[in-house]
């Protein structure tokens, strides 16, 4: 194991996002995920002579709303250039991108590592069109290639090398995976292509401020595959300066089979992508009042609501951190807490039956909607000790969710209401105490935990009925006589 106290490694990271649009970057093709090869292309695509390409607006909307979320300067006069390279799933010889003119500069993304927030810099933010896909493993001897992807919007998400750690990489990727699905401008779904993150690693001693020799490992498609390439990398850099060696600048890829990287080709000297630009799209310029009308659009994001719910409602710094996890949660809770002022109990429904139900069903937070005036109730039977929480979210949830069924009135049809009743309760205790009396004594010679056994015997006497804490307080007390 090389010394990582001795060196300090710096990681800079490029986010490839697929804008969740229906149609490609500058033309009509559909975007979607799945179709037979080759069947979402036409001219345009193809880059076929005499073709004109048109910008997609949508496309520059996700890409503002993006940079606002990140706190980016809007760039108001934009412009296309071709970057030449060959490739060939590259149609048009030539691939549309914004690199030297970025439609969002600078910006920031908050993280949190072992309990300490920091912010990751961006560089930019900028707009460009996908290539198409080759494919190696179809044919033994020839190599495929796949345009539908060919021309399908993207931002790339380019970050400052400040990055110190696969820890710090792996929960900014995440963040950003959260923050694009939080906006509505691309799936996040690594395993379809749609987030691809390429990582630019160097290492240098410790207090250095001078950028060691990089290596760049292309296309990871997992969060998980991110943080393991990063790891695998510091360390075999770190070795190589130990062992005296020079550090050679490469492309590289990752074995997920066995979280190593391998080298895809030497990168000796910066390419020469002969930037200018592009003579058949004409340059864009977004107003003052054209940016507001899309800032308005953007729903309070993650940390607005954790900071505003941890504040006002009380809540945890767990809680917040579950329930902005998914927008559609974070969503029903806000509307939800707006009929209740039952805070802390809608989380414990949400994070506990309402998820398992989801799961079950297959249905989503909005089918639940029409039925918060019906958790409401049970909330408000739960807290005044007519339902068993067990009761109110096993049985009766199950048995009103989707009907017009009150709480109540399906309870009491189920015998379910909870026996508050110190008589009747006593009664159980008493017939529970008396068909134990092994477990009395050894509860009385200092075996505490038995308490839990009366209280489920008592519980199954009742059929539910009997109050747990009732019923605890009275069996502790019976049991000091």
């Amino acid at each position: 194991m090389a010394d990582g106290q001795k060196y300090e490694a710096v990681i800079g990271l490029e986010i490839h996002a697929q804008l969740a649009t229906e149609s490609k970057l500058f033309c009509g093709d559909a975007t979607s995920f799945g179709a037979e090869p080759n069947s979402h292309i036409s001219p345009i695509t193809l880059g076929h002579p005499g073709t004109l390409p048109k910008t997609n607006k949508k496309a520059v909307e996700y890409a503002i709303k993006m940079g606002i979320a990140c706190e980016s300067a809007i760039e108001k006069n934009n412009y296309f250039a071709r970057k030449n390279y060959f490739y060939p799933d590259l149609p048009k010889g030539y691939q549309i991108s914004q690199h030297t003119t970025p439609i969002c500069v600078g910006g920031k993304v908050a993280i949190q590592v072992n309990g300490q927030s920091s912010f990751v810099q961006l560089n930019r933010i900028h707009l460009e069109e996908d290539a198409g896909k080759s494919i190696h493993d179809i044919s033994p001897t020839d190599t495929c290639v796949d345009l539908n992807r060919a021309g399908t919007p993207l931002i790339e998400i380019v970050t400052e090398p400040c990055l110190h750690s696969a820890e710090e990489a792996f929960q900014y990727v995440t963040e950003v995976r959260k923050m694009v699905r939080w906006l509505g401008v691309c799936d996040g779904n690594m395993e379809e292509g749609s987030l691809r993150c390429d990582a630019n690693i160097s290492v240098r001693p410790t207090g250095s401020t001078t950028l060691g020799t990089k290596v760049e490992v292309k296309n990871l498609n997992s969060i998980r595959n991110i943080k393991k390439a990063i790891e695998f990398e510091i360390e075999r850099l770190i070795g190589l300066v130990e062992a005296g060696e020079t550090i050679i600048q490469q492309t590289r890829s990752f074995d997920a089979n066995n979280d190593t990287t391998f080298a895809i080709r030497d990168k000796e000297d910066a390419n020469d992508y002969r930037y200018f630009p592009d003579p058949d799209l004409a340059p864009f310029q977004l107003t003052d009042n054209y940016i507001h009308t899309i800032k308005e659009t953007i729903p309070a994001l993650p940390n607005q609501l954790k900071q505003e719910w941890k504040t006002s409602l009380g809540l945890s710094d767990y809680d917040v951190e579950q329930l902005t996890e998914n927008k559609e949660e974070a969503d029903f809770y806000g509307k939800w807490i707006a009929s209740t002022k039952h805070y802390k109990a809608a989380v414990n429904w949400i994070l506990g039956p309402i998820r398992e139900y989801l799961n079950e069903t297959g249905k989503t937070y909005p089918t639940l909607y029409e039925s918060i005036p019906q958790l409401n109730e049970l909330l408000e039977l739960v807290e005044t000790n007519q339902l068993s929480f067990s009761n109110a979210t096993g049985k009766v949830f199950k048995g009103i969710i989707g009907t017009n069924k009150k709480a109540i009135q399906f309870a009491e049809e189920h015998q379910l209401v909870q026996n508050n009743s110190t008589d009747q309760i006593s009664l159980w205790v008493e017939q529970v105490l008396a068909a134990n009396p092994d477990k009395v004594q050894e509860y009385k010679k200092g075996k505490k935990g038995l308490i839990g056994l009366f209280v489920g015997e008592v519980k199954k006497i009742s059929k539910g009925q009997a109050d747990p804490k009732m019923t605890t307080q009275l069996l502790e007390q019976k049991l000091a006589q």
